[in-house]
């Protein structure tokens, strides 16, 4: 490579071809030009004719130098210039090849890897050897260490396939590994960086661009205007949950991110705006959802900026959350309906899972929220458990009574006086009192329905200087009845009046509901002291760089569920859901500490580049083949010009454009080559499913079962051809994991025991086609161990298990007056290659569908009855067999076609008399 600066040329040899452009000037000179036609003129030439000397013609000067442009300018391009070549000092040097592939360094990670590539690119033409070096830890576990001196040929595609890691750069461990590796004595090296260092002081980060520099001068590439995006774990207050988005340091001017709410099926629940203000490096946002849809909540996600830092899964503790009940008083099995667990039973089994036990019980179980309805007093082990559970995260709530009047513990917010204030006792009042102000820094604050409440006795709480911060509700002379104090992570409240009607009617209103529901809200989690707390808990799913949901690899490890609060993610415990399906949890990459700190001065000698553009090498050989090129066409036009054919030319236009033709259709043809070697399996299947109707077929990986069931679809369509109007090409198997089953209209299943289970956006795709029109037949094929009396086959069992994880409507057999039975043969039964058994439908089809069910389970082996061979004959033998029951088996896929492609329409047969009355009339 020959460098001028900011511009080289990888083949400087053919730039000795301008020494022939003097050459070609003189040859051009000399060469003139081709006579030009003239429409012959006979007598003019006559008069004209005079006897003189005549000179050669020349080329014109202006032609000359348009030519030797040309000339120039294809042997510049085959010299293959380059503009900012990135070459390095030394070309024969090695080029050490860092990257951060810490999830900070996920964003712009496709320009990332382009600038990657134009470097090896750079190497691979000088004929230099490269090295890698990724600064995260492998996913697989294993110790960090470089690649190996190799041709930067072979080291390209191994950069194009890099990812980046779910957890962050480890760059201490890093060089401790590149203390220990053989790394060339002599090189180039380039940091393509996140910008970002680990901790206040940077150490780590310093520490491995001096090594680097002792390799050689080192370059560091990042994109200082862009700023890298962290959500943190949404709070849970009094006065509703808050989401924090944190950015790096380096960008201090207004910005905006978008926030969405999703479910686990992926449905978006909610979409905000956030926005940071100038020179703030977090946004917030109050996150209001009804109950309903907060409880559906399992992913917070920005979606500008995918990574594993800027998505937060929400386990079981932002859902319904278990709340256990414990009284103290008899009456609960005396009078139930008079008792504190009736009313809280009633209130809370909508929106929480409730346990009734004894204290002890409970905390051997996961639990959120303990309700203790006028407990005076709990034993002093109970009492150290509850203690513990409380600074975990657990809410205690309290209710008073006749005897938490007299309670010594140390369980509650506020001191209390002995006795109780009552109606018409010592410390009375008048008339029952109603509720005041709710103080604006109550959850309880803004909720409806306290006008109606009236209470008639309370316990009363001794004076202190912090009363009024506990107080979260008071009665109108502004003594407290619900006081709360904040112990570790968790709540301590006292509702100073009972869970029933004995002291007040609170628990007969709405607000009574509200309030309970507010307190559960405030749970942080779900604490346990039992055995559950020591079973590691298994990864169930884990987040790859880009925060998208991907399977547990080999290296992943359970993680024990007191520690998942304190684990860092890494290669062994990713971020992801760990645990049980009924009960997981979540490890998330971002937590309420991560910070993310710009590099302030990297150290003296680093050079400093951007990833945005500037500094870009740029190939320039196709940009002066194509200028040469399209001066060439000039020179040509000007040609016929001076030769005077340009107007014939114009006289033939359908020559003219075979010409351009012509010159156009290698690279037509080369596109369309190109275009057909890229056509992968997934757009034959769309195609052939888009261009022509076809039955399709799940194909289950069972050869035996595969061919059976093109066998029975493709006898189905060429019964339905011969006797209705349907015509339907040679059916197709579908990949549930990889084809869009969209275009099809209908999918026959065989159920098959080895199938493997589906993915989460296989799922997706077969609950998304039965709502939008789509029809499954689901056939067990077992219908002979039905007749035998045997238990469920694992037919059977492996359909349930498929159903569970689906959105199935409720199902019930076909009724008489079905459309099935009429939509093109009137028929009752509805048999496959065995006959009996029942056929299952959806019981009330949307409208949005026309009624047609989306959903068929039978038994019955129908593709074995349908089947039949290239010569037409079946495949199977019918059980029994009868002579009738293939026929009525293909009556039966006819019905159901018919039935799929034409809807309900048969049902309207029942309006046929009314309308011939009122035609009559």
């Amino acid at each position: 490579m020959l460098s001028l600066g900011a511009l080289a040329f990888a083949t400087p040899w053919a730039l000795a071809a301008l020494i022939s452009l003097p050459v070609l000037w003189w040859l051009l000179r000399i060469t003139p030009p081709q006579p030009r036609q003239v429409t012959f003129p006979p007598l003019r030439l006559l008069l004209l004719l005079q006897p003189k000397e005549e000179t050669p013609a020349h080329t014109p000067w202006w032609l000359l130098l348009l030519r030797l442009l040309i000339a120039a300018l294809a042997i510049l391009a085959l010299a293959e210039p380059i503009l900012n070549p990135q070459v390095a000092q030394r070309d024969s040097q090695a080029l050490v090849l860092v990257i951060d592939d810490g999830w900070t360094g996920a964003p712009r990670w496709r320009e990332k890897l382009v600038r990657a590539d134009t470097l090896l690119e750079a190497a691979e033409r000088d004929g230099r050897p490269a090295v890698l070096i990724t600064t995260a830890a492998p996913a697989n576990g294993e110790a960090m260490q470089p690649s190996l001196l190799m041709p930067a040929a072979d080291l390209r595609p191994i950069v194009a396939g890099l990812q980046p890691k779910a957890w962050t750069s480890d760059r201490a461990a890093l060089v401790q590994a590149l203390l220990q590796a053989r790394l060339p004595e002599s090189a180039n090296v380039v940091w393509i960086s996140d910008g970002l260092r680990e901790d206040e002081t940077g150490a780590s980060t310093y520490t491995l661009a001096e090594f680097l520099q002792r390799l050689g001068p080192l370059s560091v590439i990042t994109s200082p205007d862009d700023a890298t995006l962290a959500l943190l774990p949404p709070v849970t207050s009094a006065q509703g949950d808050t989401v924090t988005l944190r950015r790096s340091a380096n960008v201090t001017g207004e910005q905006g991110a978008t926030l969405r709410a999703v479910t686990d099926q992926g449905r978006v629940l909610s979409r905000e705006r956030m926005t940071f203000a100038a020179r703030s490096e977090t946004a917030t946002l109050k996150l209001d959802l009804p109950s309903e849809l907060r409880n559906q909540l399992s992913r917070l996600e920005i979606e500008e900026q995918p990574s594993a830092g800027t998505v937060q899964l929400l386990d079981d503790r932002w859902r319904r959350r278990p709340v256990g009940l414990v009284t103290g008083g008899a009456v609960e099995t005396r009078q139930p309906l008079l008792g504190d667990l009736f009313y809280l039973d009633r209130a809370l089994s909508p929106y929480a899972e409730l346990r009734s036990a004894p204290v002890a019980e409970l905390l051997q179980r996961e639990i959120a929220v303990i309700v203790l309805a006028d407990v005076a007093q709990v034993v002093a082990s109970e009492t150290r458990q509850l203690e513990q559970w409380i600074d975990n995260g657990g809410v205690l709530l309290r209710f008073a009574g006749p005897r938490m009047a007299e309670a010594t513990d140390n369980l509650l917010p506020v001191k209390l006086r002995q006795g109780s204030r009552q109606l018409g006792g010592a410390l009375s009042w008048s008339q029952p009192q109603r509720l005041g102000a709710t103080p604006e820094t109550s959850p309880f604050f803004g909720l409806g329905g306290s006008n109606d409440v009236t209470v008639s006795r309370q316990v009363l709480a001794e004076p202190e200087a912090q009363l009024g911060e506990k107080t979260w509700l008071r009665l109108e002379d502004g003594t407290p009845l619900a006081t709360a104090t904040q112990r570790g992570k968790g709540w301590l409240i006292l509702v100073h009046t009972t869970a029933n009607t004995l002291w007040s009617d609170l628990a007969l209103s709405g607000f009574y509901v509200e309030m309970l529901r507010k307190v559960i809200d405030l749970s942080q989690g779900i604490g346990g002291t039992g055995e559950a707390a020591d079973t590691p808990l298994p990864p169930l799913g884990v987040l790859d760089g880009f925060g998208r949901a991907v399977e547990p690899g080999p290296a992943v490890q359970p993680i024990a569920p007191r520690a998942i609060a304190t684990t860092k993610p890494g290669p062994r415990h990713p971020p992801g859901w760990y645990g049980r399906l009924d009960s997981r949890q979540s490890l998330n990459t971002a937590n309420a500490e991560t910070k993310l700190l710009p590099v302030l001065n990297w150290p003296a000698g680093v050079a400093e580049l951007r990833l945005d553009g500037q500094n870009r090498e740029l190939h320039l050989l196709p940009w002066l083949m194509g200028a040469a090129l399209l001066l060439f066409l000039a020179d040509w036009l000007i040609g016929l010009g001076l030769r005077g054919l340009l107007l014939a030319l114009r006289r033939r236009p359908a020559a003219a454009m075979l010409a351009v033709a012509l010159l156009l259709l290698p690279g037509m043809t080369e596109a369309q080559q190109q275009r057909r070697t890229t056509l992968t399996a997934n757009d034959e299947f769309a195609l052939k499913a888009s261009l022509d109707l076809r039955l399709a077929y799940v194909v289950t990986g069972q050869a035996d079962i595969d061919q059976m069931s093109r066998a029975g679809l493709y006898g189905l369509t060429e019964v339905l051809y011969r006797r209705t109007s349907i015509e339907a090409a040679e059916p197709i198997g579908v990949n549930l994991e990889a084809d869009d089953i969209s275009l099809v209209p209908f999918l026959y299943w065989p159920i098959t025991p080895q199938q493997p289970q589906l993915s989460d956006a296989a799922l997706r795709r077969l609950d998304l086609f039965m709502k939008t029109g789509g029809m499954i037949l689901f056939d067990t094929r077992d219908q002979a161990m039905g007749l035998s009396g045997t238990a469920a086959s694992p037919n059977t069992e492996k359909l349930r298990q498929l159903l569970s994880r689906l959105d199935i409507p409720p199902l019930m057999p076909v009724p008489d007056d079905h459309v099935l039975t009429k939509a093109f043969y009137l028929m009752q039964d509805f048999p496959g290659r065995y006959s009996g058994g029942t056929l299952w439908v959806e019981r009330n089809p949307g409208g949005d569908k026309d009624g047609v069910t989306s959903i068929v389970i039978g038994s019955h082996d129908f593709a074995a009855a349908w089947a039949i061979d290239n010569n037409g004959r079946p495949l199977a033998v019918t059980v029994p067999n009868l002579p009738r029951q293939r026929e009525f088996a293909y009556r039966f896929g006819i019905n159901l076609l018919v039935y799929t492609m034409t809807g309900n329409y048969k049902a309207d047969q029942v309006h046929v008399p009314a309308l011939l009355e009122r035609l009559g009339n």
